[in-house]
């Protein structure tokens, strides 16, 4: 089956990317100077990001919140429209089937979910809810992101400027929200695919804003600290054994006015309270030599008690760092990650590597 091609697949070709499938789809991984440079460039300017092939979800539905409430550990008492939540889409052994970005509008909610899993992921919402309406829309999503992006896109959305991270609305017919995936400031545009190419082209046009492949995304994200779902967490893998407890709401956990009730609670709760038998953890290394997704973490006498899940070699430190499981007995070290077979010495870290840089 061919790879599908978002909206803005011709202009990526215009300026040089080299393609990789993708989920499903043909994506630019890098440009012609290069995903160091890219990354580079986001940390310092704006990089501009095409994640059409997220998927966009539309909520619509009689007790829209509190049936949402049942498929998602979230809480919507208190969130004003505008207002934006990172959550998770658990199953009942407690897994991590997806993460999801939630935003609430005046009558209706917006799910962002990762591409490979958006079938997947609205079977699961409708089985979950099978009294609300979930479309998945037609729409391009673009990321403008970096210390620069606030004073490029207030040239062409001045109320963007008043958006706090986290915080989203509808300026004209895009909906835009303060966040991203790299750890630094930035928006998510949803624009009609009609409107893509024009909105990318005037952003790109500001010497300020270069195009960034999922190359850099992946460096920039793992810097930050944060997950990948389908590496770094999945169905097999609980919230808690993923250090993403923080993610269910504070009134869904124990004692909460809302406690439980949502898939996965019983798992959740146990491990919360007792603890997992191994963590997900930040890894550096002592050599600038990346240490890859799949290199097994080695502890005393020649163990295996651990696996690394997503590494590489920051281009903002130029230091080995990876995210990684391992068995909580063993946190304290000495660990080496095994890179063809020579073991290298490991160190647990402080998420994230690099300082996140969001606006409050």
């Amino acid at each position: 089956m061919p790879e599908r091609k978002t909206v803005l697949h011709g202009l990526h070709a215009e300026l040089g990317a080299r393609f990789v499938p993708f989920a499903g789809y043909e994506m630019p991984v890098q440009y012609r100077e290069g995903l160091r440079a890219e990354h580079l460039h986001t940390r310092s300017h704006a990089g501009l990001f095409d994640v059409s092939h997220m998927g966009q979800v539309r909520v619509t539905g009689p007790g829209l919140h509190a049936a949402l409430e049942r498929a998602l550990p979230l809480d919507f008492d208190g969130w004003p429209p505008g207002a934006q939540r990172y959550s998770l889409l658990l199953n009942e052994r407690g897994g991590v089937e997806d993460d999801l970005m939630v935003t609430r509008l005046a009558d209706e909610v917006r799910i962002v979910v990762n591409a490979s899993g958006r079938e997947k992921d609205l079977a699961l919402l409708r089985a979950l809810a099978p009294a609300l309406s979930f479309e998945l829309l037609d729409r391009s999503l673009i990321a403008l992101q970096g210390p620069a992006a606030e004073q490029v896109f207030a040239l062409l959305k001045p109320e963007s400027k008043s958006l706090a991270f986290m915080q989203s609305g509808m300026l004209g017919d895009w909906l835009v929200s303060r966040s991203g995936y790299t750890g630094e400031d930035g928006f998510e545009i949803s624009v009609a695919n009609e409107e893509a190419e024009t909105l990318a082209r005037r952003l790109l046009a500001d010497p300020a804003v270069k195009p960034v492949g999922l190359g850099a995304r992946d460096t920039l994200r793992l810097e930050a600290g944060l997950h990948l779902h389908g590496q770094d967490m999945d169905e097999n893998t609980t919230a808690v054994e993923a250090n993403l407890g923080w993610a269910v709401a504070r009134s869904r956990r124990a004692g909460g006015g809302k406690e439980g009730g949502f898939p996965g609670a019983a798992v959740y709760f146990e491990e919360a309270k007792n603890g997992t038998g191994r963590r997900l953890v930040g890894l550096t290394g002592e050599d600038p030599v990346p240490i890859r997704h799949g290199a097994p973490i080695i502890g005393p006498e020649d163990a295996e008690v651990g696996i690394v899940t997503s590494g590489t070699v920051s281009p903002s430190t130029q230091r080995a760092i990876m995210l990684g499981y391992v068995e909580v007995q063993h946190l304290a070290g000495p660990l080496f990650a095994s890179v063809r077979g020579a073991p290298r010495p490991v160190h647990v870290s402080d998420l994230p590597f690099v300082p996140k840089r969001y606006k409050k």
